[in-house]
């Protein structure tokens, strides 16, 4: 049975940074870690390294926050979650930059130096107009993000009472639940929940009578990824 966990704000250095290992937490229980810039903060879910750093968060911008115009040497993925920062699913590639801010604030999911070396492609997707395709049983639906040398990226939208095949994933998987309750036989998953299962994973998901809404990305996990500098200064 899966047991949520939480993490203190100091372990930012190495945070759920062995990828062989499962992870599942509940992200609306950790705590707020301050950003380098007032009114930006974060919910870190794993990061290796110290401000630049192979991470993945939960960032909350407050009303008129805002970033000066950074580099993302690694590149950054972003889905927004609630308010409103342009897009709704984007990807800025290595060596882009760019001058978030957010009106009215915002709750993002944020991956930052986690591209391929040979993945360079801009994406902006707005999910909200975007139309689904039927998915590989009856009551699963796909909207496709982004797929890069078989790293593939969806949202999937579960009805209730819904149940896949077991199933294998030789690169992981890594899942935050959007909406609903998402399960599978190590556990139930409310909204912002986040799971991360290692290569060659195994597990038989399903949905009750909530069905869900979830991110979902596979092949990830051991695939090559461009490596971090030293001595540099990135935003979270």
């Amino acid at each position: 049975m899966t047991t949520f966990s939480t993490h203190p704000p100091e372990a930012v250095q190495a945070l759920n940074s062995d990828f062989d290992q499962r992870v599942a937490l509940c992200a609306n229980a950790l705590p707020w870690v301050s950003s380098p810039l007032p009114g930006v903060e974060r919910r870190m879910l794993d990061r290796v390294g110290g401000e630049v750093a192979r991470a993945t968060s939960i960032v909350r911008y407050a009303p008129g926050s805002r970033f000066e115009r950074h580099l993302h040497g690694g590149g950054e993925e972003i889905l927004v979650l609630e308010g409103t920062f342009s897009d709704d699913y984007l990807r800025n590639p290595p060596g882009s930059s760019h001058a978030p801010f957010s009106h009215d604030g915002c709750l993002l999911f944020v991956k930052l130096w986690q591209f391929g070396p040979s993945d360079h492609e801009v994406v902006r997707i707005d999910t909200r107009s975007t139309p689904w395709r039927p998915g590989l049983v009856p009551g699963l639906s796909v909207m496709p993000l982004h797929e890069h040398d078989g790293v593939s990226t969806a949202l999937v939208r579960w009805a209730p009472n819904t149940r896949f095949n077991p199933h294998r994933h030789p690169g992981g998987e890594e899942i935050l639940v959007l909406d609903g309750v998402f399960r599978d036989e190590h556990g139930s998953y409310p909204r912002h929940s986040w799971l991360r299962s290692p290569r060659w994973s195994l597990h038989t998901p399903f949905t009750e009578a909530e069905g869900a809404l979830i991110y979902v990305k596979v092949g990830h996990l051991g695939a090559p990824m461009l490596p971090l500098p030293q001595g540099l200064s990135s935003p979270p």
